[in-house]
């Protein structure tokens, strides 16, 4: 994204995109992006191993002296709100996009498709050393306006201390009080231990979906000889000689440790967890979530649940 995107081109390419590639493909109770129908009760029932315990219905189980949970039908008018992380960190892209530009483009394609159906999108975008809050409102216009505020976001300038993904999600929980569902957009680089119990609070009010976003330069170290690396939150740089076998296997171990760990804590945490990157087919990437999460929810439910509704927060999900 150089200078970043020129919104109102790069808006209208991705809205070309999402239409002709996902719609009526994602169409559905809450965009399918995640099992669940929403989150309003409706009838109690006996309680079935794999039931989300969330849901106990306690008076009734008091009564009966046996455990029951109630069944959620899916709400009318959904409230999704983005955690945008637009740091430093996601300024960097080796393929055909950058990891901000990346993660626009899911922010873009979530919100065409809420907007699609009705319901209300908000951002809370991590940025310039703090969190700005674009309120959730329906309609296009308030959707483009919204869209093309987080695509003119300028680059952070190294050595800005911003906040951590953590806190931002933890102020994302102090401000939606209604239930609804929560999308946010990262590359998870800080320690999972600042992050994880602030996403598993807001599952005990959202259906939560992290998309973590990666460049393959964050995987494999490649042979280029002497390499120039500069830490985007700090500004400092370092020579490495990438032609050190020892080195390159050593980088490979320590990010397919830092990616497990990202994903063993978003497990913990209770999110459903769908990864982009940025040498892939993000479009195809999305869809293939999608899909995996239906035939998840249509197994949860089974033909014993009646009217096919999957348990709310199915969450650690797997990964695309």
């Amino acid at each position: 994204m150089k200078p970043y995107l020129t919104a109102e081109p790069a808006l209208r390419r991705l809205e070309l995109t999402i239409t002709r590639r996902l719609d009526g493909l994602l169409q559905g109770e809450h965009m399918g992006l995640v099992p669940g129908p929403g989150s309003e009760p409706a009838e109690s029932r006996a309680y079935r191993p794999g039931d989300d315990v969330r849901r106990m219905d306690w008076n009734v189980t008091a009564r009966t002296n046996e455990p029951h949970v109630r069944d959620l039908v899916a709400d009318r008018e959904l409230e999704v709100w983005a955690l945008l992380d637009a740091t430093a960190s996601m300024d960097f892209g080796t393929v055909a996009r950058e990891k901000r530009e990346l993660a626009l483009s899911a922010l873009a394609a979530i919100g065409f498709l809420t907007q699609r159906t009705g319901n209300r999108i908000g951002v809370h975008l991590l940025h310039g050393g703090g969190v700005r809050t674009l309120p959730a409102r329906t309609g296009r216009p308030h959707l483009m306006a919204l869209l093309q505020t987080a695509f003119a976001l300028p680059r952070t300038p190294p050595g800005v201390a911003e906040p951590l993904l953590g806190v931002a999600a933890e102020q994302l929980g102090r401000l939606t009080r209604r239930r609804g569902m929560a999308v946010v957009l990262s590359d998870f680089l800080d320690t999972p231990e600042t992050w994880e119990a602030p996403l598993r609070r807001l599952t005990a009010r959202h259906q939560v979906l992290a998309v973590e976003v990666i460049d393959p330069r964050e995987l494999t170290l490649p042979d280029v000889g002497i390499l120039t690396v500069i830490d985007p939150e700090s500004g400092r740089r370092r020579e490495v000689a990438t032609g050190s076998s020892r080195l390159r296997r050593k980088y490979a171990e320590a990010a397919l440790a830092q990616r497990d760990a990202v994903s063993t804590g978003l497990r913990r945490a209770g999110v459903t967890h769908m990864r982009l990157r940025t040498d892939r087919d993000w479009v195809r990437d999305l869809v293939r979530h999608v899909m995996r999460q239906r035939r998840l929810a249509a197994l949860a439910a089974g033909p014993a649940r009646g009217h096919g509704h999957a348990p709310m927060g199915g969450g650690g999900g797997d990964a695309a």
